[in-house]
Formats: C-alpha cells, sequence, structure tokens
C-alpha cells in the first residue's frame, strides 16, 4: 500500500470512529441514524483505502459502545462489504449508477446489521433490518450520496 493509501484509511477510520462515539445516542441499537455511514458511499472514489478505512473505524466505534464481540465484529464486516460492493457497483458508472452503488451499500448493511440486532435483541427479524434500513437511508443514500457527489465534484 502507497503511504498516501494508508493515510487515506487512517483518515476515514477516524472519522468514522469519532463520528460513532460522538453521535452515540443515535448511532446504536434497532433504530438508529448512524452518522458516520455518510461516509461509506466515499469507497466510490478512495476505493480499497475507504473500505478498510470504514471498517476498522467501525472496530473501534463498536469496541467503545457496541453491543460486544458480535456487534464489533458484525459491524466491522458489514462496512467493509459495503464499501467493496459499492466501489465495484458504482466504477466508471454516471450519477445514477453510483446511487444505485449506494443503494447497495445500504442494503448490505441493514441485512447484515439488522440479522445479528435481531438476534442480540431479541425483535424480530423484519422489524430489526427494518430499523436499521430507515436510518441506512438518510446517513448512506441521502447524507452520503451528497458527500460523495461533492467530493467528486471538488476533485474534477
Amino acid at each position: 500500500m502507497r503511504s498516501r493509501n494508508v493515510a487515506l484509511t487512517a483518515i476515514i477510520a477516524a472519522l468514522y470512529a469519532v463520528l460513532v462515539i460522538v453521535f452515540a445516542p443515535i448511532s446504536f441499537l434497532l433504530f438508529q441514524v448512524r452518522i458516520a455511514d455518510m461516509l461509506i458511499p466515499l469507497s466510490l472514489i478512495y476505493e480499497v483505502p475507504a473500505s478498510i478505512g470504514l471498517s476498522l473505524g467501525c472496530l473501534v466505534a463498536n469496541s467503545f459502545g457496541g453491543l460486544g464481540w458480535v456487534d464489533v465484529i458484525g459491524g466491522s464486516i458489514a462496512n467493509l462489504m459495503a464499501g467493496l460492493i459499492g466501489y465495484i457497483a458504482g466504477r466508471g458508472r454516471g450519477k445514477l449508477g453510483r446511487f444505485f452503488a449506494t443503494v447497495l451499500q445500504t442494503a448490505v448493511v441493514s441485512i447484515i446489521v439488522g440479522t445479528y440486532l435481531s438476534f442480540l435483541l431479541g425483535v424480530r427479524l423484519e422489524i430489526s433490518i427494518t430499523g436499521v434500513l430507515i436510518g441506512s437511508l438518510i446517513s448512506i443514500n441521502i447524507m452520503g450520496f451528497m458527500l460523495e457527489e461533492a467530493i467528486r465534484r471538488m476533485k474534477s
């Protein structure tokens, strides 16, 4: 990994962890709007380094305020997968294709996190996935897509 990529990974990881911890009251449990998830669409621009940073940032944040090792590992895997899937799906696409990539990212996070939260909190699966989905639509598809497009415009 080039030093630029290492630095980018570290910056995204730190930003993600800080945002989760600062907004802890709305970052955890069944109905959550994890503000830090607005960073997930950055994987469409910064690719694998961003995906790794999102995963590491989640690992750190969930270690401080999560629901134990299942949340630490599960959330980190969800972010890594969402980042990589978004990067692959959005690569070389126009604005609509990139937005669709963020929809895939929301689906990945909602299904993975919703599934293990259902288990941890003892609620029905569809309720758990819906709770995560609502927050992810706000953080990934609205805030995150706007952030990704703004950064993309600034870079060009």
